[in-house]
């Protein structure tokens, strides 16, 4: 196995994250809005309404319908497969 250097690189300019920034934002999420009390940008702007409510309704929903379509001999093997990808 190759050692890794002790010696940090230093982080290209711009890159800094600190705690303070971390809890900045943290707070500003809580608050719904900037320190400055400008409103947060909205992260679905420019997507198209219908295909976010599609997806999200799609997300809820997708895992207990496939798993309520398997056969539980179907699920059992997956299960089986998975246990052994993780740990094999």
């Amino acid at each position: 196995m190759p050692r890794r250097s002790s010696i940090k690189k230093p982080k290209a300019a711009g890159t800094e994250h600190d705690f303070t920034r971390t809890a900045l934002r943290v707070v500003e999420q809580a608050i719904g809005e900037t320190w400055e009390g400008k409103p947060l940008p909205d992260k679905d702007a420019g997507k198209n309404p219908a295909a976010v409510a599609l997806g999200k309704l799609g997300g809820a929903k997708g895992g207990k319908a496939r798993a309520k379509a398997l056969s539980p001999a179907r699920r059992k093997a997956i299960a089986k497969l998975a246990a052994k990808k993780r740990w094999g």
